[in-house]
């Protein structure tokens, strides 16, 4: 089973590894027991595509694939494939709420622009795929 989570905009912050905020941690357990997944963890990627180059996504996964970093913290996991984990290093998950609705969103530091939507980012060598932006901003 995989669910879709919303995604809220992104900022800029620095930390050692990829983590996860204390709301971020209790959002994700309410989330997980509401869906009858305690079990299950929440798997961060990146994909090339969106108006800025790359894009977040967010799913909750009940089990990790081969080649997935599995970060287990607060007791929770984050599943995270290897090509995502080049961007994701140092990059922190919170969970902010705000007129439009509450959504997980990504403080990464390696991203130099993003989207004023706050689902994609530039790292400063993926204008090949970036696109027009489909957001209104």
């Amino acid at each position: 089973m995989v669910a879709t989570l919303p995604i809220a905009p992104t900022e800029a912050a620095s930390t050692a590894q990829i983590t996860m905020t204390a709301e971020a941690v209790d959002q994700l357990k309410r989330f997980l027991d509401e869906q009858g997944t305690p079990e299950a963890g929440l798997r961060v990627f990146v994909a090339p595509g969106g108006c800025s180059g790359l894009q977040y996504g967010m799913t909750v996964d009940e089990a990790a694939e081969d080649g997935d970093e599995v970060i287990e913290t607060q007791g929770v996991r984050l599943m995270v494939d290897n090509f995502s984990a080049m961007y994701l290093q140092g990059a922190e998950i919170d969970y902010v709420n705000s007129l439009m609705g509450g959504g997980f969103t990504v403080r990464n530091p390696n991203a130099v622009a993003s989207c004023a939507c706050g689902h994609s980012f530039d790292t400063g060598g993926n204008a090949p795929t970036s696109q027009g932006c489909g957001c209104g901003h």
